[in-house]
């Protein structure tokens, strides 16, 4: 069975109505209709920490959609899975290529800034002051993109910024 047709809460089962009734309103090829069923089930599994389902519903997301705009968002999600089961740089690699097709999702440049402060602070713990250094300046310019597109966002990032002299704002 489905996983849409799985969904036990009124949130899921409300989004999944609205999102078949737009595949069947708005013109789309069977194959994108059938990416999105994939991405949305993936969608789904992730938000219940079933990694592998999902994982494995976005893989067929991913051979299914053409759109780069939307092969973005797909490439960010397997991200995610990725950092969840603490496969930082494979989570790298699926991040990077999100900001290739689609350099504006706030969330994507914060999470790639993440994964790149948590391995400057690996490499600090490992005695190498230069990678550190290099991970936090990399994590620095992501949260400045980040922050830029969205100023009420990531107070963390913008504090450790100021703290560790990492932005130009003073």
């Amino acid at each position: 069975m489905p996983r849409s047709q799985r969904n036990d809460n009124f949130i899921d089962k409300t989004f999944t109505v609205s999102a078949d009734t737009s595949l069947q309103v708005l013109p789309a090829s069977e194959e994108e209709r059938e990416a999105f069923i994939h991405y949305r089930d993936g969608m789904s599994a992730q938000s219940e920490g079933e990694y592998a389902e999902a994982s494995w519903n976005h893989h067929k997301a991913m051979r299914l959609e053409t759109d780069p705009y939307d092969r973005s968002y797909i490439l960010y999600n397997i991200g995610l899975i990725h950092t969840s089961n603490g496969k930082h740089a494979k989570a790298l690699e699926y991040h990077f290529q999100a900001l290739e097709r689609n350099p504006f999702p706030p969330q994507a440049l914060n999470n790639t800034a993440v994964i790149c402060h948590y391995r400057g602070e690996q490499a600090t713990i490992h005695g190498d002051p230069v990678a550190s250094e290099a991970w936090f300046n990399r994590a620095a310019g992501y949260w400045k993109r980040a922050i830029a597109l969205s100023p009420n966002s990531y107070i963390e990032a913008q504090n450790w910024s100021r703290t560790t002299g990492r932005t130009s704002d003073g």
